[in-house]
């Protein structure tokens, strides 16, 4: 079985390279083999030259984008490019572990689930700022209440995916709203979610971190407007060759 890794990544120069030694070095179940697929969201500081001195690795394949069009199209890039029967998100920063893949990935390898979300609350939030986390439950309960998706942490960047299933999404999102999209349609579709305790250590806008209020606000209304609106599954789109 293979498990494609995707990494969108913008202006990460300072810890990039330690995100994907860890991804590297992060244990799978006997039998896995890992892709790992960074795509580079228009970076305008040494990101580009980070993904460069890894992109001669067999595991890895890179994407660019020449301008910055945010996370949610960088991951439906991905997406379009990843050959792995399971696709797994990254975040291009230290906040999540990868060394708990396994628990994302075993229920997905056992055919208990289609769709595993790493539960930040239940595992331990550490460092989480008091808006954040009433950011995160706002949005917990509103999909709960809306889906009966039955979960704890409805933005956790921990997300994987049976790979047919998440091609078959018609995805939208542009920025950090693909949490909220991709909530609302593997629901409305009516696959369950499963949830897994990860480890979580929050960072600050100081040391790079990417979303605003204003992200909060486009991820609610992203929850409630998808409750209204047709979803029907997509043929899947899928490119098999990327290259730096």
């Amino acid at each position: 079985m293979k498990v494609s890794i995707l990494i969108p990544v913008y202006n990460e120069q300072n810890v990039l390279a330690q995100v994907l030694e860890r991804v590297l070095a992060a244990p799978l179940e006997d039998g896995c083999e890992r892709e790992i697929i960074v795509v580079d969201d228009g970076s305008t500081d040494g990101t580009a030259e980070v993904v460069a001195a890894f992109a001669g690795l067999p595991e890895v394949r890179t994407l660019r984008s020449t301008v910055n069009r945010g996370k949610g199209s960088a991951i439906r890039l991905g997406i379009e490019y990843a050959t792995g029967d399971f696709i797994l998100i990254q975040d291009g920063d230290l906040e999540y572990d990868p060394r708990d893949y396994r628990r994302l990935l075993a229920p997905l390898l056992e055919r208990r689930a289609v769709a595993v979300y790493g539960s930040r609350f239940l595992g331990g939030a550490c460092g989480m700022k008091f808006a954040n986390w009433v950011a995160n439950k706002v949005l917990t309960l509103t999909a709960n209440v809306l889906y009966q998706a039955h979960i704890t942490d409805e933005a956790t960047a921990y997300k994987a995916f049976r790979a047919d299933v998440l091609r078959s999404l018609p995805l939208e999102c542009r920025r950090f709203e693909f949490c909220s999209e991709v909530t609302a349609k593997v629901r409305r579709l009516g696959y369950p979610i499963v949830e897994t305790p990860v480890s979580y250590n929050a960072r600050g806008v100081v040391d790079g971190k990417k979303i605003r209020w204003h992200d909060g606000f486009n991820a609610l209304w992203t929850l409630v407007k998808y409750r209204f609106t047709p979803v029907r599954r997509q043929e899947a789109v899928w490119r098999r060759a990327a290259g730096a």
